[in-house]
Formats: structure tokens, sequence, C-alpha cells
């Protein structure tokens, strides 16, 4: 199905994974699975085979539908790493994780084509890029090949920029006209399930992220699914002088906001609380 055509009013959004179909026509979780020693929220925890199953298991078990996998992280300051390492930490885990859970939708998240095509021949399901291509010159015609739905991340042009606030024209108008340029771009290719990601926490000022919160709906007019990824995020936590494991109640009203204003995938470190505000937005 292509979800570009699909009704705005109904939009009944589904993604072709590999020829299954995954429904978005109510929300659904992301859980997020970093294979990295220096993730800025759970570095070093899952980096082995075995905690790294173990945190799938109880992803699933707590309602996510999608797992997702990074083997590098993009905190400010994180350290860089080339597609050879990416693929090295990923390993044999792709098929470990699909042999012992056959069901299981996995999303791989890279800006590198090689680690694409890597993750495509090992079993992935969706591509999950926060450079929205822009840090790789072959990663659109590599994505089209794949075939695979596209999480299309709005994010500053450079991976040195990325964390640079830099936005000063009007940040909806700014986006928007990025996503029209980008989803042109991946459609003359082919490509046809593509997701938006606003890119919380990428070149973006506390007060540009609260108004993409409060301005959701207006986030490529509800043409396409779009993924809310706000988990333990600084924008939340430093204002407030907490920690980033003492945000889930704050964390949880934002979600339900965006839920109201039409997200379809929340990607989040803690599945089981996302899991009861999706559960109290649908039975309003």
């Amino acid at each position: 199905m292509n979800v570009t055509t699909c009704d705005i009013k109904d939009p009944g959004f589904s993604l072709n994974c590999r020829g299954k179909l995954l429904d978005l026509s109510t929300p659904i979780i992301m859980g997020i699975l970093n294979l990295t020693p220096d993730s800025f929220s759970d570095g070093g925890k899952h980096f082995e085979e075995k905690p790294a199953l173990d945190q799938v298991a109880k992803m699933l078990k707590e309602g996510a539908a999608i797992i997702d996998i990074g083997a590098q992280s993009t905190r400010p300051k994180a350290e860089f790493l080339q597609p050879e390492t990416e693929i090295s930490r990923l390993g044999n885990l792709i098929p470990m994780i699909k042999q012992e859970f056959p069901e299981v939708t996995l999303s791989l998240d890279t800006f590198y084509s090689e680690v694409v095509q890597f993750g495509f021949d090992e079993g992935i399901d969706i591509i999950n890029d926060i450079s929205g291509g822009n840090f790789d010159p072959k990663m659109f015609e590599t994505v089209s090949k794949t075939g695979l739905p596209y999480i299309l991340m709005h994010n500053n042009e450079t991976y040195d920029l990325m964390h640079k606030k830099l936005i000063e024209e009007d940040l909806l108008l700014k986006m928007n006209r990025y996503f029209s340029e980008k989803i042109n771009e991946l459609q003359s290719l082919g490509v046809k399930d593509i997701i938006l990601d606003p890119g919380f926490g990428f070149g973006k000022t506390v007060e540009q992220q609260h108004q993409l919160l409060n301005e959701t709906e207006f986030i490529d007019f509800g043409k396409h699914p779009l993924l809310i990824g706000i988990s333990r995020k600084s924008f939340i936590y430093k204002p407030l002088r907490k920690k980033h494991s003492e945000i889930i109640e704050e964390t949880q009203k934002f979600h339900q906001q965006v839920l109201e204003k039409g997200a379809k995938i929340l990607r989040v470190h803690d599945v089981a609380e996302a899991k009861k505000t999706i559960d109290t937005f649908l039975n309003r």
C-alpha cells in the first residue's frame, strides 16, 4: 500500500514490511534497543547478545510493535563511527532476534547505506535514518532497492551540524519544505512507504521543540504517518532539573498530546508506560 495516497481525513496508514502489512490505524510503539556503550540513557546495558535478546523479549511483552536497533549513539559529543564498526556491533543479532521472535518487526537505526544493505540482507523490516539521506549520498538509492519502509527525519545538513541550533526562520515552514523536497526525491526513486520524524533533540531549541508538540498536526498536514521520539530527551528533563530517568510522567503527558494530534508511532525506552498512554488514548 502506498501511504502517500491515503485520504488525509481518514488515512488508514499501513506499512509494507517485506510483504507483511503493519497496521497504523491505531498508534503503535517502537521500542529502542541501543547496541552502544555510550548512549545517553542506557549505554552499555544491551551491548552483548544475551542482554539484547532479553531486552527485546521484555519490550515485546510490554507491547512494542517495532524494535529499533541502533549501533551508533547520536547524542551530542558521541563518538563518530564508521559503517564497518556499526556492522561489527550488529554482528549476528538481527537473524538471532528473527529466529527467537519470528513475528517481530525490526527497524534499523543508521545513516549509512552500507549498513542498510547489511541489515536488509540480515532481515530488517524498516529503515530509520536520522540524517534524511544527507550523511550518505547513496542512502536514498539503497532504500529504494530494498523496498522497505523509510523513516525520514528532519535534521541539519551534516553530522557536525546536527546538534547545532541553526533554524531561525519559521520552524514548521522550514520543516514542511524539507519534508516535501525529500518525499519528492524518495518517490521519484520508487520509495512508497515513508514515515516522518520531526527530529526532537536535533538542532532545535527547547522552545522550538515545545512548538512542535503544540503544532504536531501541522507537520506535513497528516499526509504521512508521523513518528514521535521524545523519550528521555533533554528538552524535557533539563528545564525541570531532573534526570532522564525521572521524567516518565511528563513524557507520557506529551505522548498523550501528540497522539491527540495524529501521531502514529511512539519511539520510546519505557514501553510499558507508553502502552498505558496509548490504551488510555484509545479508550477515551
